[in-house]
């Protein structure tokens, strides 16, 4: 973990709502291990935003850094109004990955809100290494895609309205396409997106034993397991043994990505 002044290379909105930064930073650059890692920014040098914003990053290439971002507040509308050549705080990079050690599994990746970030990084770091996977991808309308949808190269986007790709959430096409796959290999199901979203693939994976990663969204006031505001509940199979540490979770520290078994939505 390193504190770094970064350059900001390019920052511009790519869908309704929904922008893409890159920035170098060395540092922190060669030490990030994979997807589902988040960077920590100081949005405002001043004292005015003390708190720090947690970004998942959306790739690294080489000594740069790529984050996707979504217009909610007043540190984010600061954030799209930085331009290349200036400077940012960052602090990073934290949290652990996504892991994919059977090479016998079939990836399905979704994502939703900003939660598209951790999982395009997969989505494109597994077509590097040409592994078959899907991609679900979600969002309100279609204003706020910048992928096609392309279900001969298992690309998927759904919209609530219906103006894009499927109707409704990812969550149905999530079941039917691990319905698909499961017929004739191990389909795992790697997730990031709004609590809501998770708890329903939470609850989809539950019912039929789906091996299931998630890479959670959290309020975060330090992002290094001080201020204790990401806490989660643990599952605990054991309440004979309870304890702080085993019936809950930081997920800055321990997380953000936990296999959905091991945790309570």
């Amino acid at each position: 973990m390193k504190i770094e002044v970064a350059s900001i290379s390019g920052n511009k909105e790519i869908a309704k709502g929904i922008w893409k930064m890159d920035f170098d930073c060395p540092n922190i650059a060669n030490n990030v291990l994979g997807p589902g890692q988040f960077i920590n920014i100081k949005v405002d040098p001043s004292w005015e935003i003390p708190l720090r914003r947690p970004m998942s990053i959306a790739g690294v290439k080489g000594e740069k850094i790529t984050i996707i971002y979504k217009l909610f507040g007043r540190g984010t509308k600061i954030l799209s109004e930085l331009r290349p050549g200036q400077s940012i705080n960052i602090l990073g990079p934290l949290g652990n990955i996504f892991t994919t050690s059977d090479k016998d599994s079939f990836p399905i990746l979704v994502g939703g809100g900003v939660g598209i970030a951790p999982i395009l990084w997969m989505h494109n770091e597994l077509n590097i290494k040409s592994v078959s996977h899907i991609l679900i991808i979600g969002a309100t309308t279609a204003e706020e895609h910048f992928l096609q949808h392309n279900p001969d190269k298992n690309i998927f986007l759904t919209t609530d309205d219906g103006s894009i790709g499927e109707l409704g959430t990812v969550v149905p096409t999530m079941e039917s396409k691990f319905k698909e796959v499961s017929s004739r290999s191990f389909g795992i199901i790697y997730a990031c997106g709004p609590t809501p979203m998770l708890k329903a693939i939470h609850q989809i994976t539950t019912k039929y034993k789906i091996y299931c990663q998630m890479a959670l969204e959290s309020y975060m006031g330090c992002g290094i397991g001080i201020c204790q505001s990401c806490v989660i509940e643990r599952k605990n199979d054991s309440p004979e043994e309870d304890s702080y540490g085993k019936r809950f979770s930081l997920v800055c520290s321990d997380g953000p990505v936990y296999s959905a078994d091991t945790i309570i939505l």
